[in-house]
């Protein structure tokens, strides 16, 4: 069964703009499933995993290019970079829109060589797993701190509970854990680690130690919804410090972990630049952890922490699947302030707590002052330019209801965002 990907009109929209669309994104969150999809009857289709064709598109790229005409759709563009000069030929020399949608697991690598060989004719689209809009077949939108838009979603979106809740955190959102036939959850991941170990990591990026690439893994699941600190993540891995940075980017640049920068502004003199980390798929990050269901995980010492990331992964992927680059960051300052996400769009910074309570008190919102001076440069000694208005703060919680905490902030109960 086809679940409905909120990215869809992204991907139409932009292969109607530019004569190359890329999605990329992790291993099976359904990147060809989603093309073949929207195919027409004419677009041919070719994957790069098949060997002869792999062969082909590296030794002889313009006899691919022969073979393979377009409109086509190419899968795994990063095992075959040989071929992107030709495709920019093919599409400065057609003037269509449209003529070649290529996907790709590996942003790291293949990111490099796109923006090299196709500078201006590539649109992009960074698709991740399932939403819980996708799931629940709800409508599908960037979140916002907009109480009318809150108050809409409140008539429309079915409650689920803390057990409920759990049990997708655990299951993850990989689509072929929600097919009638899906494989049974160790053996997905289990099957997951092991391709991403030994064909990503190993074939494009030259990491030698397959067991400590791994070991480095488990260490950065167990520091999701916190912030980096490469030193102390080295020592934990075993591995130097710039092995550690080169690492994490690795896992970010494939989708597997995302940060999130620290909002600055000359006003906020105390903020540190920590940025915060996310595991984008809490199924994977328990397998790792080796937590055994979602009781013993809800239960557990990381219970906060995983919420909290399946939160923040929950709104990341609206933006993304309305084709918008999310504007997210964090705060933490010398004063050990800290605020677990902030959205910054038009002039305005919203405040957003994650606290996996059904009923957080005004606490919750306290450190949202330390954002305060933002909102009156003159007192601090900046002029009225650099102004930055502070609109509703949030508190994402497991309330029932949505209910304002005080004049300021609301608490925002998880299962509408």
């Amino acid at each position: 069964m086809y679940i409905k990907r909120a990215i869809e009109d992204s991907v139409l929209r932009i292969s109607q703009t530019f004569p190359v669309l890329l999605v990329t994104g992790p291993r099976q969150v359904g990147k060809t499933t989603l093309l073949k999809k929207l195919a027409e009857k004419s677009r041919k289709y070719v994957s790069l995993d098949d060997p002869d064709v792999r062969t082909l598109a590296r030794k002889d790229p313009a006899l691919f290019m022969q073979r393979y005409t377009p409109p086509v759709t190419i899968d795994e563009i990063q095992y075959a970079p040989e071929i992107l000069p030709y495709i920019k030929m093919s599409a400065d020399s057609s003037g269509k829109k449209g003529d070649f949608w290529l996907t790709g697991s590996q942003a790291f690598h293949t990111m490099k060589n796109v923006s090299e060989s196709l500078a201006g004719r590539v649109g992009i689209v960074n698709l991740l797993g399932l939403s819980s809009s996708e799931i629940e077949a709800h409508q599908s939108e960037p979140f916002t701190a907009s109480k009318e838009r809150l108050l809409s979603r409140v008539g429309t979106v079915r409650q689920i509970g803390v057990t409920e809740i759990y049990e997708r955190i655990f299951r993850g959102f990989y689509p072929a854990l929600f097919t009638s036939d899906a494989p049974q959850l160790s053996d997905f991941y289990r099957a997951y680690v092991n391709t991403y170990l030994q064909r990503d990591i190993r074939d494009l990026s030259q990491v030698a130690d397959e067991s400590a690439f791994l070991n480095f893994l488990i260490v950065v699941a167990a520091r999701t919804a916190r912030p980096i600190i490469y030193e102390d993540l080295a020592k934990e891995s075993g591995v130097s410090a710039p092995t550690a940075k080169k690492w994490l980017s690795l896992l970010v640049s494939s989708g597997i972990v995302t940060l999130v920068q620290p909002y600055h502004n000359n006003i906020l003199k105390r903020v540190t630049k920590m940025p915060l980390l996310h595991f984008l798929d809490t199924g994977l990050c328990a397998y790792l952890l080796k937590w055994g269901n979602s009781e013993t995980l809800e239960r557990g010492a990381m219970s906060g922490a995983f919420f909290e990331s399946w939160v923040f992964s929950e709104i990341y992927k609206s933006y993304l699947n309305a084709g918008e680059e999310p504007p997210l960051y964090c705060y933490r300052d010398k004063d050990k302030r800290e605020i677990d996400l902030l959205i910054y769009k038009n002039g305005m910074l919203h405040p957003i707590e994650i606290k996996k309570s059904a009923s957080p008190g005004t606490d919750a919102a306290k450190h949202f002052k330390a954002i305060a001076p933002v909102s009156e440069p003159e007192r601090h000694g900046h002029q009225e330019r650099s102004k930055v208005e502070v609109g509703t703060g949030l508190i994402v919680c497991m309330a029932n209801d949505l209910l304002p905490l005080d004049s300021k902030n609301w608490c925002v109960p998880a299962w509408i965002i």
